[in-house]
């Protein structure tokens, strides 16, 4: 078992399980969008609620401006990942830079 103690790690691993619950979700409900069944809607927003448990932990650790930058640059990269290599979506140049920019961002902000 792995115990952090360091209020940075904390947050970064809580972040990092909000955002990939999100994307899980996120994803349930595009295959729902696609195929109507029902229970896809149901799982998708039960996994966006445990996902806003870790996302409302992560803020006992750092500021809400700082937290909502970071949570929602990672869940946009994420997200956009998951629409290319699950959906098959398409990505222009200047989605690909948004993206490049994106985690310019993050990492200017973990600085």
């Amino acid at each position: 078992m792995i115990i952090i103690n360091d209020p940075k790690q904390i947050f970064l691993a809580l972040i990092i399980a909000a955002v990939a619950l999100e994307v899980v979700a996120d994803v349930f409900l595009k295959k729902w969008s696609i195929e109507g069944k029902d229970a896809l809607l149901l799982l998708g927003l039960a996994v966006y609620f445990v996902g806003t448990i870790f996302w409302a932990l992560s803020l006992r650790h750092e500021f809400l401006s700082r937290a909502v930058t970071v949570f929602t640059v990672l869940n946009f990269i994420a997200v956009v990942l998951a629409g290319v290599l699950i959906f098959h979506e398409q990505l222009s140049t200047l989605n690909k830079a948004g993206i490049a920019l994106g985690i310019i961002s993050v990492i200017m902000m973990e600085m």
